[in-house]
Parts: C-alpha cells; structure tokens; sequence
C-alpha cells in the first residue's frame, strides 16, 4: 500500500511570533523533517490567502478575532490576518524540509475558507489533492502539521470520508484548541475511522 505524508501548514503565521501562533508549532519541524524519509510521497499544504480574505475578522467591522460569522456556506471562526500571499508570514517555517513531492495551496478563493487540504469550507470545492493522491495509487495517508484542531482535523476528516486509510500524528501536530475545539475535532477524526495516535 502506498502511503504518503501530509504537512499541514507549517508556516510562519503559525509556529511562535506568528500572526495566529500555536504554541510550540516549531517544535514538532525536526522531527517531522526525520519522518520524511519513511514515505513514498510527500505533500505540503500551505495556507495562501488573499489580502483582504473574507474569514478575517479585519474584513467585518466591529467583529473581533475569534468570533464567529455566519458566511454563506456556515459559521466561520473570524481569525487575525494570516498567511497572506507572497508574504513572510506565510513562508514554510524556514526549518521545515520542502523538497515534496507536491505543495497545494489553498485558502486563496477571497469568498471561502479552506481548513482541509481536500475541500474548501462549502464542502463541496475540491483542491485537487484527491486526484492527484489517487493517480499516484495511494491508499494511506499520515498527517502531521497544524494545528489539530482545524485544518489537520478536517483534512484527516475529508481524507476518511474519501476512503483513504487515515493515521494523525499527534506527537507531530499541535493545537490552538479554541472553545473546547480540540476535543471536538479528536471526537470528529474517531467517529469517521481516523486513527489518532
């Protein structure tokens, strides 16, 4: 069975001084640099957003990081700027290994958000990343990355739904864990077959 490695967001925006840091999000960059090696494939997901993106809370006046918007596909957390297009922000932590064998970025359509690296957040959008998984006759995937709780959660999420075999390091992961949204998403990644470790 082939079995590829999925990075998710490991970028500057979110390791430490970043515009939406998660705590110890450059510790687990090592380590994961040392996985590398034990996969057929690898794929690095980067958040790529538009100045302007319509899931920061900068866009609706008088809403504050971290509330939460009704958009037209669901509620959306409203979060700080981040990760936007040609910026340092959201540069793969320079540690990170970026010799992969794809880098899909996503979050880059100004009207929706895109937590999974499968579907933008209408659920119905596709990045591509499926297609591209299949043609190379992959079957397993390992996520690692951040942070747990959002895009790691629903990528690991998407990724069962499509029938992947799905295992989530999460000695390799690391959360922002808002509003008890980290047991939430280990309850969401359990209940559809994901292997959390």
């Amino acid at each position: 069975m082939s079995h590829a490695l999925i990075v998710i967001d490991v970028q500057n925006d979110f390791c430490p001084s970043g515009a939406l840091a998660v705590a110890g999000g450059d510790e687990i960059v090592a380590p994961i640099n040392a996985l590398m090696d034990d996969f057929a494939c690898v794929v690095l997901t980067q958040d790529w957003h538009p100045a302007g993106h319509s899931s920061f809370a900068s866009s609706h006046p008088g809403k504050a990081p971290m509330s939460m918007v009704d958009m037209p596909y669901g509620a959306q957390v409203l979060w700080p700027d981040h990760c936007i297009q040609m910026t340092k922000g959201a540069e793969f932590h320079s540690d990170l290994r970026t010799d992969a064998d794809l880098i899909l970025r996503k979050g880059f359509n100004p009207a929706i958000d895109s937590y999974s690296a499968f579907f933008e957040n209408d659920r119905k959008t596709p990045t591509g990343l499926e297609g591209y998984l299949r043609t190379r006759g992959i079957e397993a995937l390992t996520l690692v990355g951040l942070a747990t709780d959002f895009c790691v959660h629903y990528s690991a999420v998407d990724a069962a739904k499509l029938g992947f075999d799905v295992t989530v390091r999460t000695d390799l992961c690391r959360a922002i864990d808002f509003d008890g949204s980290l047991a939430a998403a280990a309850d969401a990644m359990t209940s559809v077959g994901v292997n959390v470790v």
